[in-house]
C-alpha cells in the first residue's frame, strides 16, 4: 500500500489550538453505514446498557525541558524512562547534544548527554534519580504538547489540566490519549446510569506518534514501541463481556491497538505488561473491539490508517471528507468520531 493513498487536504484553520469547554460539547461524527452529526454528550444514547467501555488511565509527565548548554538554548522531550535517574530523549539543536556536554535546566536539574542513537535521540543522565527527579520534573516540566499546538516556548500553564484526560491514574506518557479528553464527570455518570460499563487499561503513549510517516510504502513503515497493560481485572472484564455478547467501545486508538496486541486467536484477551509496537493498517482482522471513539487524525499518519482498517477506507475519507465540509475541529484538542467496525 502507497502511503500517499492516506493523504488528504486540511485547512490549517481546522486544527484546534484549545479544547473545547465543557469538554462533553465537542462535536462527535457517528460513523456506521451512514454519518451522523452529533456531540459527544450525546455518547449514552449511542451505546447500549452492557456495554463494555474501555479507557486508558495513563497520565502525561510534563517531558519537555528547557535549558541551556554553555551559553547556549536547548530543549529536549524527554520520551522513554530507561532507568531511576536516565531518559531517552528527542533533543535540539541536536548538534549540541554530543557525548559529555551537560545540560543545565534549572539550578536544581542537570543531565549529562551520555549517549547518541540512530535516529537523532540522545539519552540523558540525570543529577537526581528516582522520585526526586519525577518531583524536579513536576517543578520544571513543560506538557509536551503536539508541534501542531501553537505555545510559547515557556508553554501555557493551562495545558496541565488540559492535556490530561479525567481518568489520568498512572504517570508515565509524552502524549495525551485524546479520546479520553472528551469525558466530564457529568458523561461518565450519565454512562454508569445507561448501564454502560468501564475498564481501564495503560499504554503510556509516546512521542513517535507524532512522528510522520517517511516511507513511501506502508510496508517499509517501523513502528514505535509503547509500554502497556492489560492487567487481570480488565482481561477479565473484556472476556466476561465477550462471552456474553456484549460490545467491547475502545476509547481511542491507544486502547485499540493494546486489547488487539493482547488478544488471542478466539478474540479473548489475556493478561499483558510490556512493550507493543502492533501496526494496524487496512486488511487487519480485528478480534476485540466493536466500535471506536476517536479524535481527527493527521493525513498519512499511522493513525488515520488504524481507523481507516477499522471501518474501511472509503468510509473514513467519506467521513473526514463531511468533517471538513462543516468544520469539525482536528487532531487533539479537537473534536471526535464514534466509529462503527466495517465489515471484515
Amino acid at each position: 500500500m502507497k502511503v500517499a493513498d492516506f493523504d488528504f487536504d486540511l485547512p490549517t484553520r481546522l486544527i484546534a489550538q484549545a479544547p473545547m469547554a465543557p469538554r462533553d460539547a465537542s462535536r462527535m461524527l457517528v460513523v456506521g453505514a451512514s454519518l451522523e452529526d452529533a456531540f459527544v454528550r450525546d455518547l449514552p444514547g449511542r451505546l447500549e446498557p452492557g456495554d463494555l467501555l474501555v479507557v486508558n488511565d495513563t497520565r502525561v509527565i510534563p517531558a519537555r525541558l528547557a535549558g541551556r548548554i554553555d551559553q547556549a538554548a536547548a530543549e529536549t522531550t524527554l520520551i522513554k524512562r530507561e532507568g531511576p535517574a536516565l531518559w531517552k530523549a528527542l533533543a535540539k539543536p541536536g548538534r549540541k547534544f554530543k557525548p559529555g556536554a551537560r545540560v543545565a535546566f534549572a539550578p536544581d536539574l542537570s543531565a549529562e548527554v551520555v549517549g547518541r542513537g540512530d535516529g537523532g535521540d540522545v539519552t540523558l543522565a540525570f543529577n537526581l534519580s528516582g522520585t526526586a527527579l519525577d518531583a524536579a520534573l513536576a517543578r520544571h516540566g513543560i506538557m509536551p504538547l503536539p508541534p501542531y499546538i501553537k505555545r510559547p516556548k515557556t508553554g501555557d500553564p493551562a495545558d496541565r489540566r488540559d492535556y490530561q484526560t479525567l481518568f489520568a491514574a498512572r504517570d508515565g506518557a509524552v502524549a495525551a490519549p485524546t479520546a479520553g479528553l472528551h469525558f466530564t464527570p457529568a458523561l461518565v455518570a450519565a454512562l454508569k446510569a445507561r448501564g454502560v460499563a468501564t475498564a481501564a487499561v495503560t499504554l503510556h503513549v509516546g512521542a513517535g506518534t507524532f512522528l510522520p510517516v517517511k516511507t513511501e510504502t506502508v510496508e517499509d513503515h517501523r513502528m514505535h514501541a509503547e509500554w502497556g497493560e492489560v492487567n487481570e481485572a480488565a482481561a477479565r472484564a473484556v472476556n466476561a463481556a465477550k462471552a456474553a455478547g456484549r460490545r467491547i467501545v475502545a476509547v481511542g486508538s491507544t486502547v485499540l491497538r493494546l486489547l488487539e496486541a493482547a488478544a488471542r486467536v478466539d478474540g479473548t484477551v489475556a493478561p499483558f505488561a510490556g512493550e507493543t509496537d502492533i501496526f494496524i493498517v487496512p486488511g487487519y482482522r480485528f478480534k476485540v473491539v466493536d466500535r471506536m471513539l476517536t479524535n481527527f487524525h493527521l493525513p498519512r499518519s499511522t493513525l488515520f490508517m488504524l481507523v481507516c482498517a477499522f471501518a474501511g477506507t472509503e468510509t473514513m475519507k467519506r467521513a473526514y471528507a463531511h468533517a471538513i465540509a462543516r468544520e469539525y475541529r482536528f487532531y487533539s484538542y479537537g473534536d471526535c468520531c464514534l466509529l462503527h467496525r466495517g465489515p471484515a
